[in-house]
């Protein structure tokens, strides 16, 4: 998935925006609701969907110390800037960008913890307007927001 930020300035600034902001706030966190198992809430580790979309192991192009340290170096630098756009775009007007070259605009609510739904309000769609929905994480291409 592409973020895509816009700024009055230009897209070149949209990257020191993003190191700037701190995280005192935590990312919005979506409940959804208990799945078909009564103790479940949805995110079974065990489950072919689960384990297919989030690996548990990192995979490293080489063995030594000092690549893997900087390949997690890079990870945490990546997942980092992730949430804070993702913090970034709650309560804005996003477009997304989803397969079959449909877009759709909505204003961001909050995302659940293994970033697999959208919560959104207000969906535009090109059927209509929804009050809320969920957005398929896999179904999303890209998204922008004005900052």
């Amino acid at each position: 998935m592409t973020f895509i930020l816009k700024t009055q300035t230009g897209y070149a600034d949209a990257a020191l925006i993003l190191n700037e902001i701190s995280m005192k706030t935590p990312v919005s966190v979506l409940r959804l609701p208990r799945g078909p198992d009564p103790n479940s809430r949805g995110f079974d580790p065990n489950s072919p969907r689960f384990i297919a979309l989030c690996p548990t192991t990192l995979s490293s192009s080489s063995s030594s110390g000092a690549v893997d340290e900087e390949e997690q170096r890079l990870r945490s630098d990546l997942r980092e800037r992730f949430l804070r756009t993702l913090l970034l775009m709650t309560d804005k007007q996003v477009e997304f960008n989803m397969h079959e070259k449909v877009r759709v605009r909505a204003r961001f609510g909050a995302s659940d913890i293994d970033v697999l739904n959208f919560q959104v309000s207000g969906l535009e769609t090109p059927l209509g307007v929804q009050k809320e929905a969920l957005l398929r994480c896999q179904d999303v291409i890209s998204c922008s927001f004005e900052l």
